[in-house]
């Protein structure tokens, strides 16, 4: 399927897909949108339980935020509803903030969503999917394996039939193995059991619904075995119906001014987590059915798929993977599939909820840590670890800041993270120095090629990267140093084709080297400048002092070139050379 050009909404792709809508691809959406369903069901009767919210809430969440994405969002394949690590997020930062009242942890998740609808807006107005990008992927890999394994601690203790305890996740993994001795064995026995037929339903019937025949399953056989006399606890009363509008966060008339600081704070973490995971996901189907994706689009998208939530008794959502790979397998074409999912969570809601009312909450539980398993990625991991110790440094940081100081502040701690990781690597870039490639005027790393001629009395060097005020003295120092273990140099010649950008600390770090090198009676040369670059050592009136600066000078003419007549100084320049100062 490929777009029509001069679609008259471009800010409304349902106006795309639809207008290109073929008869033969509804029997595809109306089958992937009702697999979308029974995947969705025990799944977010599972996350909202991890929120802190009565298992219907993550109903309302699909009910109707699919329906909001299918009219902004761009990708075909991505399914909206509740995901775990932002369920987890809510569920610890919000019940502090609401003091044990369900009613307030609703309102403050429902305004939360709303909170974040409007940052996705505000990313849309200024354009940022390019800084969203920032954040590695490496990093990404730690913080989900973290979330993964926080949000494991918070079940356990449901799959355990015991209380659990603790803020943070040591504390909870403390709690839990002092109070391992009062294990429930009915609990642990229905717990295990669910685990083990989602692992072999994964294995076996990949793509399929498997969680919800584990529920069918679990539901029949509590109302053969009365489960709760033997202190298994159930997932109670679900309230029938639709959600209404706009009930939950319109009671909120007192909040505090820390309090709305604190969900701002919690909604940009939402935010980004549901944007990057959002994204990931929609490039990826994206490539395989090749189709574009507007990554500006998708704020619109995943905000119109929060603010719907949030209106109707919701909490902030996004574009799972696991939920899109269900969409995509069922055989989705477009997001008519969305809207054939939110038909049938609606049917449920209306018709079917008391069904759910013996369902073991340890079922539920295994839900979800077999969800959150394929969070932590150990290939990834493995492979970090063989191909850049740095990235992997970057993830365990991540990891690490997940565990020890909580999920949101874990967002954070990504986002610093990623930002420090990219600094240091510009701050220190590789600072090659040259060798001829035998018979031919090709230069190349010598280290990397340690075949490379080297050329008596010149030492040639390029930097790949840009020249600017962070990285200057770190690039002077390394060519002083290895100046300073060649003995009988006459030149050095710096190589710039590999450096797009020079700024004004970089050109006046070249005059601090040319100065140094003067000092020791070696020539100085640049070569290979690109336009801009140019420009700017031109302006810096480096060509006084480092000889023309053109294109007509090859990197071999510089090296060839015969040693000059005034020792540090071009022949063409004033020998005594310009004034002291700025250059």
């Amino acid at each position: 399927m490929t777009d029509k050009p001069g679609n008259p909404w471009p800010l409304l792709p349902i106006a795309g897909w639809l207008s290109q809508y073929r008869r033969g691809w509804l029997r595809f959406d109306l089958l992937a949108g009702a697999t979308l369903a029974a995947y969705a069901v025990p799944v977010s009767l599972a996350y909202a339980g991890l929120a802190g919210l009565p298992p219907q809430t993550g109903l309302y969440c699909y009910l109707v935020a699919g329906l909001g994405y299918a009219v902004l969002g761009s990708s075909r394949h991505i399914a909206v509803g509740p995901t775990s690590a932002i369920a987890l997020l809510l569920g610890v930062t919000l019940a502090p903030l609401s003091g044990g009242d369900p009613a307030r942890h609703a309102a403050l998740a429902s305004l939360t969503a709303l909170i974040v609808a409007g940052v996705f807006v505000l990313a849309w107005l200024l354009r940022l999917s390019v800084l969203v990008s920032f954040i590695s992927e490496s990093i990404l890999t730690g913080f989900k394996a973290g979330a993964a394994l926080v949000i494991a601690s918070t079940q356990l203790p449901k799959l355990f039939g015991v209380d659990g305890g603790g803020g943070d996740f040591f504390h909870r993994i403390g709690h839990l193995v002092r109070q391992l001795p009062d294990t429930n064995l009915p609990t642990l026995g229905v717990g295990v059991a669910a685990l083990a037929a989602l692992a072999v339903g994964g294995k076996f019937l990949p793509g399929r619904p498997v969680a919800l025949g584990v529920v069918v399953l679990a539901l029949v056989a509590a109302s053969l075995v009365p489960v709760e006399q033997q202190g298994v606890k159930v997932v109670g009363r679900l309230t029938p119906g639709l959600p209404d509008f706009l009930p939950a966060a319109a009671s909120l008339g007192d909040l505090r001014v820390d309090e709305v600081r604190q969900l701002t704070r919690l909604a940009f973490a939402c935010f980004l987590l549901a944007y990057i995971e959002s994204v990931s996901a929609a490039r990826a189907f994206a490539l395989k059915h090749r189709y574009p994706v507007d990554p500006r689009q998708e704020f619109l998208g995943l905000g119109a798929a929060s603010l719907v939530a949030g209106l109707w008794q919701g909490f902030p959502v996004a574009g799972g993977l696991s939920q899109s790979a269900v969409n995509e397998k069922g055989g989705a074409r477009t997001p008519l599939s969305l809207v054939v999912a939110s038909a049938v969570v609606g049917l449920v809601l209306l018709l079917f909820t008391d069904l759910f009312r013996n369902l073991p909450e340890a079922v539920l539980a295994a839900i979800v840590l077999v969800a959150v398993a394929g969070l932590i990625d150990l290939k990834e991991l493995r492979y970090l670890w063989r191909a850049s110790r740095i990235d992997f440094a970057a993830a365990g940081v991540a990891l690490g800041g997940v565990l020890l100081m909580g999920v949101l502040d874990g967002v954070v701690i990504a986002v610093l993270a990623s930002a420090a990781m990219l600094l240091f690597r510009v701050t220190r870039p590789h600072v090659a120095f040259l060798g001829r490639i035998p018979g031919t005027e090709r230069f190349s790393d010598a280290t990397r090629h340690p075949d490379n001629e080297a050329v008596p009395g010149v030492l040639a060097f390029r930097v790949e990267g840009s020249l600017v005020y962070f990285n200057a003295d770190h690039v002077l120092q390394t060519v002083l140093q290895r100046v300073g273990g060649e003995p009988g140099l006459r030149r050095v010649v710096y190589d710039l084709s590999n450096t797009p950008y020079v700024d004004v600390a970089g050109s006046r770090m070249l005059r601090r080297l040319h100065d140094e090198l003067a000092a020791k009676e070696i020539g100085f040369r640049l070569v290979g400048a690109h336009g801009e670059v140019r420009d700017r050592l031109r302006f810096e009136k480096l060509e006084e002092w480092a000889g023309p600066i053109n294109r007509h000078v090859s990197l071999g003419e510089a090296v060839d070139l015969p040693p000059e007549g005034t020792p540090g100084r071009d022949e063409r320049t004033n020998p005594e050379g310009p004034p002291h100062g700025n250059p």
